[in-house]
């Protein structure tokens, strides 16, 4: 079948590459699920099978969004517990949490997911740690969702094995046994897995946090996971209670305990990672670990600011996560690209904490490194996987703002115009190609008050 071909043209282009390469005005070509070329001007003359032309005048393209730590199930227990700081607020969380099935899993990840791939994400991930005996496939519920709606996804399969009786915070029916978390986390790598360069599903093995996990099971995840050749994903450091816990409990910090139980390298990326000390940061950057930078939950949950510019100035691969929509409740990545610098910018580091392209990498390369696919990915260039967002910036709410760059991260979330993961458009102006909107609103709503009807009668 002869190659189809997508160019885009008359945009201004954020290549976000090595050299941050971008146009004033330029195109792109798409020839089936790759990028054939990107430039500045009109696109070559002559293209065969061109099967769609777009005028991107009063638009900026940028690689697509990715999200490097969420939790999907959380979206039907947004609102709650606003005013609790992480422990409290699991603690508050953690009885309803423990009731979800296989529907609300899926509901909730369709909601999910359609806000992330309508603000601009192309690549998706999901850490889901809660499985209830007798709740059903939840892993294969999440993976449905995702690739219904169309975008690349990562799924990180959690667990929990420390319950409330041997000093964690999850209650004792909301956990797994040991060989069960770890024979089900290896079923679903064989059955979900797929590492090849295009890849739109792929699977890490994720106990959820040293505070509900064992040793063992950290020891034994980080065993399976380089047996099997996915990527590791954890919680990391992001209260001072954790700190705390991780002292007493087993006589070092959350980084030294990391690294004694196999947990740095780089096959290994940490949600958070907030308390952070000078040789935390050096440790991770010479192991090449990765961080999932949420700045919006750490600011809703009071945990505090991730030292982000010091962990990009010593080599550490950082990337943007929204966090479970119960600490998020917008659920969007594209916002985080503004609060990401707005919010470091109250650190040491003040106005030169971060800058309106390094925002913008974060949420692109700097995802596609923590998630180990930057050779495919994360970047528009020739070669890569055609995963790109077209954003709307010729509006009134961008209008006086002349560099594009700029006007995306610093001013009003932007529409989306098109965006297209693996070459196929899966949004086009602002609605989602592929799901129905409305019905999942409306899907959400019923499992969140079924779940809450559940919670209540426990």
């Amino acid at each position: 079948m002869a190659v189809q071909r997508i160019v885009i043209e008359n945009c201004a282009i954020a290549t976000v590459d090595t050299a941050d390469t971008e146009y004033a005005s330029g195109h792109i070509v798409v020839a089936d699920n790759r990028i054939e070329s990107v430039g500045a001007g009109k696109a070559p003359e002559n293209l065969e099978n061109v099967v769609r032309r777009v005028d991107g005048t009063g638009h900026l393209a940028t690689p697509g969004l990715v999200n490097t730590h969420h939790h999907f199930y959380q979206w039907i227990t947004r609102g709650l517990a606003t005013d609790h700081n992480l422990f409290d607020w699991l603690v508050a969380l953690y009885p309803t949490w423990a009731r979800i099935d296989e529907p609300m899993a899926y509901a909730a990840a369709q909601g999910s997911l359609a806000m992330l791939a309508r603000g601009g994400v192309t690549t998706a991930m999901d850490h889901h740690y809660v499985f209830p005996k007798g709740s059903g496939d939840l892993s294969g519920a999440i993976i449905r969702a995702a690739r219904e709606t169309g975008v690349r996804f990562t799924l990180a399969r959690g667990s929990m094995d420390r319950s409330e009786k041997d000093g964690g915070l999850p209650p004792d029916f909301a956990v797994e046994t040991l060989e069960g978390a770890l024979a089900a986390t290896e079923a679903t790598v064989d059955e979900h897995h797929d590492a090849s360069f295009d890849s739109m599903v792929q699977i890490a093995v994720a106990p959820c946090s040293p505070f509900s996990v064992s040793t063992e099971l950290m020891k034994q995840g980080a065993e399976l996971a380089r047996r099997k050749g996915v990527r590791l994903h954890t919680h990391g450091s992001e209260t001072v209670e954790e700190e705390q816990f991780c002292k007493e409990l087993f006589g070092m910090g959350p980084t030294d305990y990391f690294e004694s139980t196999g947990w740095l390298g780089e096959d290994v990326w940490m949600a958070h990672c907030v308390h952070m000390n000078d040789s935390d940061i050096a440790a991770f950057a010479r192991t090449r670990t990765g961080v999932a930078h949420c700045p919006s939950s750490n600011a809703r949950l009071a945990a505090g600011i991730a030292r982000v510019p010091d962990m990009l100035a010593a080599g550490v691969p950082v990337g943007l996560g929204v966090d479970g929509t119960a600490s998020n409740e917008s659920g969007e990545l594209h916002t985080e690209l503004r609060n990401a610098l707005l919010i470091n910018r109250l650190g040491a580091h003040r106005e030169t904490a971060l800058n309106a392209r390094q925002a913008l990498r974060l949420g692109t390369y700097g995802g596609a490194q923590v998630l180990g696919r930057a050779s495919q990915i994360g970047s528009l260039e020739a070669g890569k996987l055609a995963d790109l967002v077209l954003w709307k910036l010729d509006t009134l709410a961008h209008a006086s703002i002349a560099d594009p760059v700029t006007a995306l991260v610093f001013g009003a979330a932007a529409p989306v115009t098109l965006s297209l993961v693996d070459g196929k458009p899966v949004v086009e102006n602002s609605r989602l190609l592929n799901v129905d909107e409305d019905a999942i609103a409306r899907s959400t709503r019923d499992e969140a008050q079924r779940l809450a009807r559940i919670a209540a009668r426990a």
